[in-house]
């Protein structure tokens, strides 16, 4: 095996960022490139990637669930995560194979402390207990400005992608806190460009990151 795959055997890697910022596109593009290298990927989704996971995606994304509550909007996502850390991720990274997951934890901090009716606190301590502290091994966050996220967009917007622009730009501000607080663990690329510009600096961000065995 190369340094390269070798670094990334039973790593979990965590693509994150403001809606329409190519998380989803990302992350099978680079499945793809690590898998030419000769890494065996798991790929899979947050909220979702389990058969509950997924019926609590429908619930958290649905309009019509206006009148949620933001203790149980968190609790939702915490369980879809716990579930799919227990099926998915955790079986894979035992297998020694790279995790590469759409979104994780880093969204509820954004999205759920955005409402202001959270605390980053509050989110990591429910996360702490439900997932036992297990962190992704380097989550990037594809930064994009909420304006022009939101533009990308197609279709109908779910509930999240609804809450306007103000709430957004209050997204990308905490996604952007986030990496500064915890630069060992989390890196920032720009996704205003093309989804090969975008790749290929996921590649190289990749390819020299720091990883510890």
């Amino acid at each position: 095996m190369s340094e390269l795959t070798d670094n990334l055997a039973g790593k979990f890697i965590v693509l994150d960022g403001p809606d329409g910022s190519g998380k989803s596109t990302q992350v099978a593009m680079l499945a793809d490139w690590l898998a030419e290298k000769g890494l065996t990927v798991t790929q899979t989704r947050d909220p979702g990637g389990t058969e509950i996971g997924d019926k609590i995606r429908t619930i958290l994304l649905d309009r019509k669930h206006t009148a949620m509550a933001i203790g149980c909007e968190i609790l939702l996502y915490m369980a879809s995560r716990t579930q799919l850390m227990s099926e998915v991720i955790g079986p894979a990274l035992s297998r020694s194979e790279c995790v590469l997951c759409d979104r994780w934890v880093s969204s509820t901090v954004a999205y759920q402390v955005a409402d202001q009716t959270a605390t980053v606190k509050e989110v990591m301590d429910i996360y702490d207990l439900a997932l036992r502290k297990i962190s992704p091994d380097l989550t990037v966050i594809l930064d994009i400005p909420a304006e022009r996220g939101l533009s990308r967009l197609v279709g109908d917007p779910d509930r999240m992608e609804a809450k306007g622009v103000a709430f957004h730009r209050k997204v990308r501000q905490l996604f952007l806190q986030q990496a500064k607080s915890s630069p060992s663990r989390f890196a920032i690329i720009d996704a205003c460009g093309t989804a090969h510009e975008v790749n290929q600096q996921l590649q190289d961000c990749i390819t020299n990151w720091g990883f510890v065995s």
